[in-house]
């Protein structure tokens, strides 16, 4: 099935991938590719901003955080341009309230990272009355913990003591938690 195209792309097979993660993006748009997609890419919000202005695709996967600002101002250009579109969130920092606010943009579905190109087509291409299976690699509890602690971190700039507060967490503890790599 990997290599086959798939039935069901419709006849506009535009795709704008958009994510900084340059290696993950390369990836993903041959995966695509060989799935009958016709792929543009974009690493950045300005880029994806202007692709979506000048040729709004079909379908399309943004990456939530980017370097350059939020991938949901790329959604939104492409829900303007084209209602029809399909858009999928990838991020590698899931949290309900940002799945809540893509949705209320536009997007269609939201992936957690790492997500495959089985994930990623199936989300693009899932109708709206069919649920789609839930993950076969779902976060165990301990990496669902380290995301919320690191996305804290990160609204917080950074700042250990202020994200420490913010969590009740002691500082120390935080710290330790910080200088560890990320649980699977």
């Amino acid at each position: 099935m990997v290599d086959q195209p798939l039935k069901g792309i419709g006849a506009d097979k535009s795709l704008l991938i958009v994510d900084d993660d340059e290696p993950f993006l390369r990836r993903l748009a041959r995966a695509m590719e060989k799935r009958g997609f016709e792929v543009e890419t974009a690493e950045t919000v300005a880029a994806g901003t202007a692709i979506a202005t000048a040729r709004p695709p079909a379908y399309a996967v943004v990456d939530l955080r980017l370097g350059d600002g939020n991938g949901l101002d790329v959604v939104e250009r492409i829900r303007e341009r084209r209602e029809d579109s399909r858009v999928v969130v990838l991020t590698g920092y899931g949290a309900i309230a940002t799945a809540v606010a893509a949705v209320k943009i536009g997007a269609t579905d939201y992936l957690s990272k790492p997500a495959d190109a089985n994930d990623v087509t199936a989300a693009l291409l899932a109708t709206d009355d069919e649920l789609p299976p839930p993950p076969e690699n779902p976060m165990s509890a301990d990496r669902v913990r380290w995301e919320h602690i690191q996305r804290v971190y990160e609204l917080c700039d950074r700042n250990v003591s202020e994200t420490a507060r913010r969590l009740s967490m002691h500082r120390r503890t935080l710290q330790r938690i910080l200088a560890k790599r990320s649980p699977r």
